[in-house]
């Protein structure tokens, strides 16, 4: 999986989002269990997953305000 820019999230629609969400939930387990095992592995990349993570949550949230917004 690779990291996606702020725009290419923003451009998906909520079925990719939400596949994106769980591919990067399944990156950042195998993340922590090669940490727990000592294995090696790079804390930067581990950094920006989490980060992408936050991201695409913060997405999801302003489209369900966003349509919240549509039928007041």
């Amino acid at each position: 999986m690779d990291l996606l820019s702020l725009q290419e999230m923003r451009t998906m629609n909520d079925d990719l989002i939400e596949e994106q969400i769980t591919s990067t939930k399944k990156v950042l387990f195998e993340f922590r269990m090669k940490q727990a095992t000592r294995q090696s592995f790079k804390p930067h990349i581990y950094k920006q997953y989490k980060k992408q993570l936050a991201r695409l949550c913060t997405i999801i949230q302003e489209q369900q305000a966003n349509e919240q917004k549509l039928h007041e």
